[in-house]
Formats: C-alpha cells, structure tokens, sequence
C-alpha cells in the first residue's frame, strides 16, 4: 500500500445508485473498492470525503437526477471529491462537467475507480476517463464478494447490447454485447452463496445474447448455476422474447432452483409499432413464448415493460396494444411514456406524441396491469406456496416476517421463522391491503 493510501485511510465515502440492476452491482462493485482501500461507507445524506454518483441515462429524468446527485453532493460537503460514473457520462460528459463532477469514469472502466481518486489528489483538477465504447470488445471484470441484500444477490453476467432498438441510448453508452467468463461467474457465485446469499439473480444490459460472443450459451450457465449446492433459488433478469423456444424452455425446468418468473419485454402490442422501434419479432411470436413458458411451467409469473406514445402512435395503434395486452394477460406490466433521447433514431421521426396522451394512454394500461396483478395473485389462496424470510415488519400490530415467493410475489408470515436461513413453505390465506399474500 503506498504512502498516499495509509493518509487517506479510514476517510468516508458515500455511493448513490441510479438506474438499473447492472447498475447496482457495479456499484456495490466499486463500495468494495473503496473499502479495501480503507475507506468508511456512509450513507449519502452524510458527510463524506469521496461521493461517488453512478449515472443513469435511460430517460430525461435519469439524466436530471444524475445531475442533482452532483450538486447535493456538493452541498454536502464543497471540499469533497464528487465522482460521477457510468451511462450519462458516457453518453454527455461535458454536461456533467459544467455540473462540477471531479472525476468522471465512463464505462467498461468503473475498475478505475481507486486509481483516478488517487491521481485527482496528486493533480487537484477535473479529470475524465472516458473511452470510444463501441470499441470495447472486452468484458470489464469487477467483482462482487457480499451484498447489503438481505438473501438476495444481483449477479452481472454480461453487457452491452447490439438491438439499437430506436428509441434506446443503451448501445450507445454501453456499448456492444460482451459476455463474462462463466468460470468466473461460477467463482463469485460460490463465494455470495457461502456469504449466505441463497437466492441469485443474473443479470445483464442484454442478458439473452449471453455466451454468443463466446463458446457458451445462457441456458448452460443456468445449469452450472443450479449445480452450486448452497443456491437456493435462481432468478433471471429481463429477456428477449425469442430466446424462448421448446428446448430453452424444457431445459430450464429441469433446474429445480429456477423461479417461474420471467420477464419478457414486449414495448407494444402492435405489430407497426414494433417495426419502427426496430423490434425484432412480432407480437404472435411473442405470445408463442409465452404459450411454451405456461405449457413448461404450471402457473409463472410473466411481466413486461410497454412503451405509450411512440412517435406515430395512433389511436388505432394503442388500441391494438390495449386489446392485445387483455388477451396475453401478464402477471405485472411496467408502463413507460415515451421519452424523446437525443442521438437515438426516434427523437427524429415525425408525429411526436404529445404528453397528455401518454400520460391518458400509461393511466389506461397500468389499470389493467393492476387488475392483471390481482387476479394472478387469487390463484394461490388456499395454495401451498414457497417463501423465502428476509426482514421482519410489523402488520396491525403484530410482527411477521416478509419475502418473496418463487413468483416475486411479496407475502408475510408468522414471526417465528428465521430470517435468510431456509425458504418455508405454507397456505396462502388471505390477500392484504397492501397486496401481500397472509400465509399461515
């Protein structure tokens, strides 16, 4: 350890996340970082000497937040080093410079981190580590060894993304698909697992093109997952709808540990829309996965995310999302308007659509996605179902315990099971105010 490390020893830092669940590990990634490098983690409310803000630019408000982020922290404490990291600097570094960012690290290069601190206190000026991503070819390797989650761990496994999907940022700012060796997955898997961490969830920017860039393929790291003694559980992030075929899917039901839950983005219901997002499938071989993901497995829990207001969106065009969403009825649909991103093909096309019809058209949509969630939840009173413990709450007086099932559904239990060791499994009596299943 250098002598400029012991001085800075035991200073605070502070770690905001935005964005996505990438984002997340990547943050946790670089706590570590600064821990091992001697640094006290505190929250971001506090006084810290390092205030590191990993940006966001999915949407117009991620940006804003981002930029916010930078100015709280130079509230906090104007003589702190303000680091901001990841998309929005990639994408717009020279906005975040003009927002007083100390250091800003692009992506692919977050492993940077200590080092740029470092030569920031040798030099004391503003300092820039970012690089042509769409030249990155390279998995960047950043570990992760614990998570402050109570039994769950976000695992990052890939990414970048080659869809350049119109309306999107992401491959721009990520970069193109990069996979992560799978004997290293294999490694941090066995290492959060035996920190007690049962359950698992892979993660990427494009998780479904895992392996294509190597000689591998997401459904046989899913197998070497379920192989790991200590998991519990297996869950997935977000996937194309065509990964799902008959043999995908029969392989993933021979993993006992997966979680019938899955989220398969679809963005529109109609068919013209999908077209001009550059989608690349239609909305019949959409429901064909998820005919073979109800025929695989006895009652899975499908989401979604759905995009109101894209450019050239008629009233005919949303109609047809509206009907085609009653009729593929998920279990949850996350409903997003249309935001406009400067350098994607859509901030460009005519016949913008104008806000009060994005916000009438998502209010009509997440109607029926609530109604969706509350009927897929009935199916399980009077159920066996599986949860895993993870904190304890207090519900009309009482204590219970709250986790998750197998479907991500949140339920509560009696208070006498222990939290994070073993998943119980009990009756579903009862639906709660606040959505929970009530298990005996």
């Amino acid at each position: 350890m250098s002598m400029f490390r012991r001085e800075w020893a035991m200073k605070k830092a502070a770690i905001h996340n935005l964005g996505c669940k990438v984002n997340s590990y990547e943050s946790e990634s670089m706590q570590q970082m600064l821990q091992e490098a001697g640094y006290e983690i505190v929250s971001f409310n506090e006084q810290a000497d390092v205030y590191v803000i990993n940006t966001c630019t999915v949407t117009q408000i991620a940006d804003q937040k981002s930029r916010q982020m930078i100015s709280r922290a130079k509230k906090l404490n104007n003589d702190a080093i303000v680091v901001a990291a990841g998309c929005y600097v990639q994408g717009d570094s020279e906005a975040l410079k003009k927002c007083g960012a100390d250091i800003l690290i692009g992506n692919n290069l977050k492993s940077h981190l200590i080092e740029m601190i470092d030569k920031y206190n040798l030099k004391r000026h503003q300092m820039v580590d970012v690089k042509d991503i769409s030249q990155a070819r390279q998995y960047e390797n950043m570990h992760l060894y614990d998570t402050k989650e109570h039994s769950r761990a976000f695992i990052k496994v890939q990414d970048g993304c080659n869809a350049f999907c119109t309306y999107c940022k992401i491959p721009y700012v990520r970069g193109r698909a990069r996979s992560r060796a799978v004997e290293d997955i294999i490694d941090e898997l066995k290492v959060v697992s035996q920190k007690g961490h049962r359950e698992i969830v892979l993660t990427g920017i494009h998780l479904s093109s895992f392996g294509k860039d190597m000689d591998s393929s997401l459904i046989e790291l899913i197998e070497r997952a379920n192989e790991i003694e200590q998991i519990e559980r297996i869950r997935l992030g977000s996937l194309e709808p065509m990964i799902i075929d008959r043999e995908f899917s029969q392989r993933l039901k021979k993993c006992e540990k997966i979680c019938p839950h899955f989220h398969l983005s679809l963005q529109s219901g109609c068919d013209a829309t999908l077209k001009r997002m550059n989608r690349h499938y239609t909305t019949e071989e959409y429901k064909m996965a998820l005919d073979i993901l109800r025929s695989t497995f006895e009652h899975p829990a499908i989401t979604t995310d759905v995009i109101v207001g894209f450019p050239g969106e008629t009233d005919e065009e949303f109609e047809k999302t509206r009907s085609y969403l009653e009729q593929i009825n998920l279990y949850q649909m996350h409903i997003f308007k249309f935001s406009r991103r400067k350098g994607t093909k859509a901030y460009d096309f005519a016949n913008q659509v104008d806000n009060n019809t994005k916000k009438a058209r998502s209010s009509i949509l997440q109607d029926i996605s609530d109604n969706n969630t509350k009927e897929f939840k009935k199916y399980y009173i009077d159920r066996d179902v599986e949860m895993f413990p993870e904190e304890e709450i207090t519900y009309r007086n009482k204590k219970y315990i709250k986790g998750y099932t197998k479907e991500y559904i949140m339920s509560i239990a009696p208070s006498e099971y222990v939290i994070g060791k073993h998943a119980l499994i009990r009756k579903a009596k009862s639906i709660n105010e606040q959505g929970y299943l009530v298990l005996e």
